[in-house]
């Protein structure tokens, strides 16, 4: 196996653990322990389920820090393409990572639960809202990262694009480009007074199945010359 396959291989993997793990915290922990617009039962669940709640936040970190290293990998692969988009993705990506830690704010309800005694100020129901208030603040706080999870697919896709079609497929770049879209229309329809959930729904596809076409592009198919076709001088 030549250099850049084996580079594409080592991307593909860091990419399918990103979308594992990712998945593995939004499609499984919170949809069974989250309870939209009941906070008693939202908290219940979590006191309940806590080593499931606990792996949540794990998966969370472990995509964050998978994430870094996809960055590090398709800097590898790209780098010859176009040195000023490789850093912007690069830059998009490493933006991402400081919003990781409003993990902290989902460990509100075990502390508020913990029958502290600064806590007996407060009645239980108190303590509920208290929880999910914090809850709540991190799930705008994670949309917020839809901001660059989209970003840094956009040079992405232009990196793919330029790079030649005997090196990656051109409609595989037009594709990640098109996803892009599909994370900032679901950030802007969370912090804008507007519904449009058909178009956010139709854009997010674009962008899974991009997403999925590259993972499975780098893992199994690989660039198919050794370098690509367009080299830009740093």
């Amino acid at each position: 196996m030549n250099t850049i396959k084996k580079t594409s291989r080592i991307a593909g993997f860091w990419y399918l653990l990103v979308a594992i793990f990712g998945a593995f915290n939004t499609m499984f922990v919170e949809s069974k322990l989250y309870v939209s617009g009941d906070a008693a039962a939202t908290v219940t669940n979590i006191l309940a389920s806590e080593r499931l709640f606990r792996l949540g936040i794990l998966s969370n970190l472990i995509t964050t820090i998978c994430f870094l290293l996809l960055a590090n990998t398709l800097y590898k692969l790209f780098k010859s393409v176009d040195k000023d988009l490789v850093r912007l993705m690069v830059i998009f990506i490493i933006a991402s990572v400081p919003l990781a830690y409003f993990e902290l704010l989902k460990f509100a309800p075990i502390l508020l639960s913990s029958k502290a005694a600064y806590l007996s100020a407060f009645e239980p129901a108190q303590l509920q809202a208290l929880a999910k208030v914090f809850l709540d603040l991190y799930k705008q706080g994670f949309f917020i990262t839809y901001i660059f999870y989209g970003l840094w697919m956009f040079p992405l896709g232009m990196l793919v694009f330029k790079s030649g079609s005997g090196f990656i497929p051109k409609a595989l770049g037009v594709l990640l480009m098109g996803g892009c879209f599909g994370y900032l229309v679901s950030f802007l329809e969370v912090y804008l007074p507007l519904n449009y959930k058909a178009i956010t729904s139709l854009w997010m596809n674009i962008a899974i199945i991009a997403e999925v076409l590259c993972i499975l592009w780098l893992l199994f198919i690989g660039p198919k010359d050794q370098k690509p076709a367009l080299i830009k001088a740093s």
